[in-house]
């Protein structure tokens, strides 16, 4: 029975570099397979909505191709998410200049910004401020204020809608109405839903104040 033994062992010897050099070769192989090879890509990973970096007290700048300031961004904690390219920026305060120098302020409790910021949603205490300016002819156009519990804002076209109920404040005029769509290239106000407004006269009319309202769909001029 030893002998059996010994001479098992003495072929198994022979053999066993053998074995343990297919071994080496099959691990070196798979090694390999599950390998990328340089300039090789990568697999396409999904991405997810996980923000993949965090601000704090910031301040976010956009500028033209002349380096004029065009938009800024300021808030307490922000957050990246790179499957939407969006930036989501709490306690929101932010401005815009158009090729005029005419700016717009807003700030909310919530505001979410594409790459650029040519385009912000406002949500919660959201408020958006013209300031008077003096149009292309010399007249002035008064201060606008609106407020609501969400506004989108596009900078690039001077636009701001929202589908909730609104409060516009334009010099001491006070509409509001229960869905909004304002342009302010074309100068015109869309108030849908429940409208009502407040108008005061100027004293060119003849008249020191006047109230009017309505419970309908209306459009004024901005």
């Amino acid at each position: 029975m030893t002998g059996m033994l010994r001479r098992g062992w003495h072929r198994l010897s022979i053999y066993l570099p053998i074995i343990l050099m297919a071994l080496a070769a099959l691990g070196t192989w798979q090694l390999v397979r599950n390998s990328v090879l340089p300039g090789a890509e990568r697999p396409a990973q999904a991405a997810t909505h996980e923000p993949d970096y965090f601000m704090r007290d910031f301040s976010v700048r956009s500028f033209d191709v002349a380096g004029k300031l065009q938009s800024e961004i300021i808030g307490t904690d922000a957050r990246h998410y790179p499957d939407t390219d969006t930036l989501e920026v709490d306690a929101a305060r932010m401005r815009s200049i158009n090729a005029e120098g005419t700016e717009m302020r807003a700030t909310a409790n919530r505001a979410v910004s594409n790459a650029d910021a040519s385009e912000v949603q406002l949500f919660g205490n959201a408020v958006v401020v013209r300031d008077a300016v003096q149009g292309p002819v010399g007249q002035v156009q008064d201060r606008m204020e609106f407020r609501s519990e969400f506004l989108h804002t596009f900078v690039n076209f001077e636009r701001v809608r929202s589908h909730l109920p609104v409060v516009l404040t334009r010099g001491l005029d006070r509409f509001t109405g229960s869905a909004m769509e304002y342009d302010n290239l074309e100068r015109v106000l869309d108030l849908t839903g429940s409208v009502t407004g407040f108008l005061v006269p100027t004293k060119r009319s003849g008249t020191d104040d006047a109230k009017r309202s309505s419970n309908s769909k209306g459009t004024a001029p901005g």
